[in-house]
Protein backbone atom coordinates (compact mmCIF):
# COMPACT_ATOMS: atom_id res chain seq x y z
CA UNK A 1 0.00 0.00 0.00
CA UNK A 2 1.23 3.19 -0.72
CA UNK A 3 1.69 5.03 2.97
CA UNK A 4 2.04 8.45 1.85
CA UNK A 5 -0.87 8.58 -0.49
CA UNK A 6 -2.93 7.15 2.31
CA UNK A 7 -1.80 9.77 4.60
CA UNK A 8 -2.42 12.47 1.78
CA UNK A 9 -6.12 11.18 2.00
CA UNK A 10 -6.34 11.32 5.86
CA UNK A 11 -5.35 14.78 5.72
CA UNK A 12 -7.73 16.06 2.64
CA UNK A 13 -10.89 14.34 4.71
CA UNK A 14 -9.28 16.24 7.61
CA UNK A 15 -9.07 19.27 6.48
CA UNK A 16 -12.74 18.93 4.75
CA UNK A 17 -13.99 18.80 7.94
CA UNK A 18 -12.19 21.32 9.64
CA UNK A 19 -12.93 24.14 6.84
CA UNK A 20 -16.99 23.22 7.67
CA UNK A 21 -16.61 24.13 11.38
CA UNK A 22 -14.62 26.91 10.32
CA UNK A 23 -16.41 28.07 7.41
CA UNK A 24 -13.34 28.26 5.85
CA UNK A 25 -15.14 27.95 2.64
CA UNK A 26 -12.17 28.84 0.01
CA UNK A 27 -10.06 26.53 1.51
CA UNK A 28 -12.76 24.10 1.91
CA UNK A 29 -13.24 23.99 -1.96
CA UNK A 30 -9.86 23.38 -2.78
CA UNK A 31 -10.30 19.81 -0.74
CA UNK A 32 -13.15 19.07 -4.00
CA UNK A 33 -12.21 18.10 -6.93
CA UNK A 34 -14.28 20.44 -9.74
CA UNK A 35 -16.73 17.58 -10.36
CA UNK A 36 -17.43 16.39 -7.02
CA UNK A 37 -20.65 15.08 -5.66
CA UNK A 38 -22.12 14.88 -2.24
CA UNK A 39 -24.84 13.14 -0.79
CA UNK A 40 -25.72 13.38 2.97
CA UNK A 41 -28.61 11.79 3.95
CA UNK A 42 -29.64 13.56 6.98
CA UNK A 43 -33.83 13.57 8.68
CA UNK A 44 -32.81 16.97 9.11
CA UNK A 45 -33.09 18.41 5.73
CA UNK A 46 -36.18 15.81 4.80
CA UNK A 47 -35.41 13.65 1.91
CA UNK A 48 -31.28 13.24 1.35
CA UNK A 49 -30.02 16.04 -0.64
CA UNK A 50 -27.50 14.94 -3.84
CA UNK A 51 -25.20 17.60 -4.72
CA UNK A 52 -23.12 17.82 -8.29
CA UNK A 53 -19.88 20.34 -8.79
CA UNK A 54 -17.67 21.98 -6.38
CA UNK A 55 -19.72 25.14 -6.54
CA UNK A 56 -23.22 23.73 -5.75
CA UNK A 57 -21.71 21.57 -2.66
CA UNK A 58 -19.54 24.92 -1.16
CA UNK A 59 -22.91 26.95 -2.06
CA UNK A 60 -25.17 24.31 -0.13
CA UNK A 61 -22.86 24.35 2.81
CA UNK A 62 -22.18 27.70 3.25
CA UNK A 63 -25.76 28.82 3.09
CA UNK A 64 -26.93 26.06 5.83
CA UNK A 65 -23.69 26.05 7.73
CA UNK A 66 -23.14 29.42 8.26
CA UNK A 67 -22.09 31.92 11.32
CA UNK A 68 -25.39 30.77 12.96
CA UNK A 69 -24.41 27.25 13.70
CA UNK A 70 -21.84 25.90 15.69
CA UNK A 71 -21.08 22.89 14.07
CA UNK A 72 -18.81 19.70 15.02
CA UNK A 73 -17.59 17.27 12.87
CA UNK A 74 -15.28 14.11 13.96
CA UNK A 75 -14.02 11.61 11.38
CA UNK A 76 -11.82 8.39 12.49
CA UNK A 77 -11.20 4.56 11.86
CA UNK A 78 -10.81 5.15 7.75
CA UNK A 79 -10.64 2.20 5.91
CA UNK A 80 -8.75 3.60 2.76
CA UNK A 81 -8.42 1.59 -0.69
CA UNK A 82 -6.44 2.73 -2.85
CA UNK A 83 -5.69 1.94 -6.45
CA UNK A 84 -3.27 3.81 -8.33
CA UNK A 85 -4.45 7.62 -9.02
CA UNK A 86 -7.71 6.93 -7.13
CA UNK A 87 -9.08 5.64 -3.64
CA UNK A 88 -12.35 5.05 -1.95
CA UNK A 89 -12.25 5.57 1.62
CA UNK A 90 -15.17 4.79 4.96
CA UNK A 91 -14.85 6.81 7.77
CA UNK A 92 -16.97 6.49 10.99
CA UNK A 93 -18.67 9.85 11.66
CA UNK A 94 -20.06 11.68 14.38
CA UNK A 95 -20.95 15.80 14.04
CA UNK A 96 -22.81 17.98 16.00
CA UNK A 97 -24.74 21.27 15.54
CA UNK A 98 -25.72 24.10 18.03
CA UNK A 99 -28.53 26.39 16.44
CA UNK A 100 -28.27 28.94 18.89
CA UNK A 101 -31.62 31.36 16.57
CA UNK A 102 -33.61 28.16 17.05
CA UNK A 103 -31.97 26.75 20.34
CA UNK A 104 -31.68 23.67 19.28
CA UNK A 105 -28.73 21.03 18.98
CA UNK A 106 -28.58 18.09 16.71
CA UNK A 107 -26.12 15.38 17.20
CA UNK A 108 -25.86 12.50 15.02
CA UNK A 109 -23.72 9.60 13.68
CA UNK A 110 -23.28 8.27 10.14
CA UNK A 111 -20.71 6.27 8.19
CA UNK A 112 -18.98 8.36 5.57
CA UNK A 113 -18.46 6.47 1.81
CA UNK A 114 -15.82 8.44 -0.03
CA UNK A 115 -13.94 8.45 -3.28
CA UNK A 116 -10.74 10.31 -3.94
CA UNK A 117 -8.37 11.54 -7.22
CA UNK A 118 -4.99 12.44 -7.63
CA UNK A 119 -5.31 15.57 -9.38
CA UNK A 120 -3.05 16.82 -12.27
CA UNK A 121 -1.26 18.92 -9.23
CA UNK A 122 -1.01 16.05 -7.37
CA UNK A 123 -2.87 16.50 -4.40
CA UNK A 124 -5.60 14.67 -3.87
CA UNK A 125 -9.06 15.95 -3.54
CA UNK A 126 -12.56 14.50 -2.87
CA UNK A 127 -14.69 13.41 -5.93
CA UNK A 128 -17.54 11.66 -3.75
CA UNK A 129 -18.53 12.39 -0.01
CA UNK A 130 -21.57 11.21 1.30
CA UNK A 131 -23.06 9.18 4.28
CA UNK A 132 -26.59 7.64 5.33
CA UNK A 133 -27.33 8.58 8.96
CA UNK A 134 -26.97 5.30 11.61
CA UNK A 135 -28.73 7.78 14.37
CA UNK A 136 -29.68 11.27 14.57
CA UNK A 137 -31.45 13.10 17.66
CA UNK A 138 -32.47 16.63 18.49
CA UNK A 139 -33.41 18.29 21.49
CA UNK A 140 -34.31 21.97 22.42
CA UNK A 141 -31.97 23.92 24.14
CA UNK A 142 -34.78 25.05 26.46
CA UNK A 143 -34.38 21.50 27.69
CA UNK A 144 -31.30 22.66 29.43
CA UNK A 145 -31.80 25.54 31.30
CA UNK A 146 -28.60 25.49 32.64
CA UNK A 147 -26.72 25.14 29.57
CA UNK A 148 -24.82 28.06 28.55
CA UNK A 149 -22.56 28.54 25.66
CA UNK A 150 -19.54 30.77 26.95
CA UNK A 151 -17.76 30.40 23.75
CA UNK A 152 -18.53 30.69 19.81
CA UNK A 153 -16.16 32.68 17.09
CA UNK A 154 -18.99 33.70 15.48
CA UNK A 155 -21.62 34.93 17.45
CA UNK A 156 -22.05 36.95 20.99
CA UNK A 157 -22.14 34.02 23.74
CA UNK A 158 -25.70 33.41 24.90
Amino acid sequence: MDLVALEEIKRVKHAYLRCVDLKLWDELADTLAPEATAHYGTPTYGDPLSLTGREEIIGFLRERLGPGLITTHFATQPEIDIDGGTATGTWAFEDKVIATEHQVVIAGAAFYEDTYRRCEDGRWRITHTGYTRTYEVMYSLKDVPSLKITSNRWTAAT
